[in-house]
């Protein structure tokens, strides 16, 4: 019986449901009207560029290493296993920072008071569901991930329209001043949350891991990067509109932005607890959608010795990679622990926290993928390319250049204090990525250890070697 194959449709909806953040507009949001420019912005200077490199590198290189593959040909092991571990262990800080909704999220729709075993419990058992759910094969999964975007995409437009139909009723809330349309570079809280939208735009070299289950990926890939991306945008900027709407922008919580603007404008109605308790569904299907190409990305790295042994542990019925699963869910689990401890600066913005150290450490692994695909045209190019990156020489550079810096830029921004006024906020924020930097340095050096050899990234000659030993494959 032939394996079942995702249709573009479902390539789309899955893009939209691994993408798409939703749990990201609030913040976004918190920009301001300047939101608008800024999503315009790195729609052009970042989501363009960025998707081409992955349309081409995904139709190139047939891997399950998707990111790291790519870095560790073009760079070795060294930065393979470090873009390994970023991309991973932004995962489970996610998926806790996600659980941490949960409680308050409920209590605001049952009326529930919950001290801190309660929520504790409730976050533990979020986490590992997902877990449980991380151990299906992707195309039995098929029918979450298009329930997931549908469920996302109609809550974003539901909090966009209740946004217009506010403002039509009350006034918009947060001014619409023509000046206030254009970017303040003075403003650092501003450009602190321009990483969201960032990574808003992460992602789509997780549909590339999905090739083996598509009809035709040298064909839909490019086009479901680009159509996905447009799309990802325009909702979550209407829903980023929405907010707006409803709360002053100095006013917008970072943490509950979106069900608090909700409860707003329609109060403690029927219709509110609905939004409120399908955003909560959003969130597993959201959660175990990337973990299939986490997951993937670690047990193909552990295979490599560029991971531990345990990430490389699959289920012998579905092959799915059970090991990685099961560490997401106790790293996950143990940083919520952390709630245990009385440190009021962390128990009082717990989601924000964990949020942006997951936010930052997943743009630490694709600042690489840049300076990896110039690496590769350069070593590799016999290669056949089924789409090719549609710039080229300095041209090509200077759009590969922009992107990178604009991800340097935007971890700084977020982890590093830029006026007194973030020390609070960002000094737990940049001992987390310290704290997980040199764990993942440690990480790499324990793993390397497995290894029978170090490879220091494809030359010509292995390039060469490799195109004659798939050509005698193929015969």
């Amino acid at each position: 019986m032939p394996a079942k194959k995702f249709s573009f449709t479902s390539v789309i909806l899955s893009v939209i449901c691994v993408v798409f953040v939703a749990e990201a507009a609030a913040p976004a949001a918190a920009i301001g009207n300047a939101q608008f420019f800024w999503w315009c912005f790195l729609i052009v200077t970042f989501l363009l560029p960025y998707g081409m490199v992955v349309a081409e590198l995904g139709t190139t290189y047939d891997s399950d290493g998707g990111l790291y593959d790519w870095v560790r040909d073009a760079f070795g092991d060294r930065w393979g296993s470090r873009v390994a571990w970023h991309y991973w262990v932004n995962y489970p800080l996610w998926v806790a920072s996600c659980a941490t909704l949960f409680p308050t999220i409920l209590g605001m729709v049952f009326g529930w008071e919950m001290g801190v075993a309660e929520r504790l419990l409730i976050e533990l058992s979020f986490v590992w569901v997902v877990v449980l759910m991380s151990f299906s094969k992707i195309s039995d999964s098929e029918w979450m991930l298009n329930g997931g975007a549908v469920l996302k995409v109609g809550i974003a437009l539901a909090v966009g329209c209740l946004g217009i139909w506010h403002a039509c009723s009350h006034g918009f809330a947060s001014g619409l001043d023509p000046m206030s349309f254009l970017p303040d570079l003075g403003n650092a809280s501003a450009i602190t949350n321009l990483s969201v939208i960032l990574f808003n735009f992460m992602g789509f070299e997780v549909v590339c891991t999905f090739a083996g289950s598509m009809r035709d990926p040298a064909r839909d890939i490019p086009k479901a990067i680009v159509v996905g991306g447009v799309a990802i945008a325009s909702i979550c900027l209407f829903a980023s509109f929405g907010i707006g709407a409803a709360i002053p922008v100095d006013q917008i919580d970072p943490d509950f932005g979106m069900i608090v603007a909700v409860r707003t404008m329609v109060g403690d109605s029927p219709l509110f607890s609905i939004i409120a308790l399908v955003f909560l569904v959003t969130l597993f299907s959201n959660m175990a959608s990337w973990s299939f190409g986490v997951n993937f990305v670690a047990d193909y790295a552990a295979k490599h010795g560029n991971m531990p042994a345990v990430f490389g542990r699959e289920s012998a019925r579905t092959g799915m990679p059970n090991g990685a699963a099961v560490v997401d869910g106790v790293v996950a689990s143990l940083v919520l622990c952390v709630q245990l401890i009385p440190i009021e600066s962390f128990t009082k913005s717990v989601f924000w926290i964990l949020f942006s150290t997951n936010v930052v450490c997943l743009l630490i692994s694709y600042v690489p993928i840049f300076p990896a695909f110039l690496r590769l045209r350069e070593v590799d190019p016999r290669r056949r390319r089924v789409f090719s990156f549609p710039l080229s020489g300095r041209a090509m550079r200077v759009a590969l250049a922009v992107p990178a810096i604009e991800l340097v830029l935007a971890i700084v921004a977020t982890c590093v204090p830029l006026s007194a006024a973030d020390v609070p906020n960002k000094i737990p924020v940049l001992l987390g990525v310290l704290i997980f930097v040199a764990a993942g340095e440690l990480t790499r050096v324990v793993s390397a250890r497995g290894r029978t050899e170090e490879f220091g990234g494809l030359t010509p000659e292995i390039a060469a070697e490799r195109l004659e030993q798939e050509a005698r494959q193929a015969e």
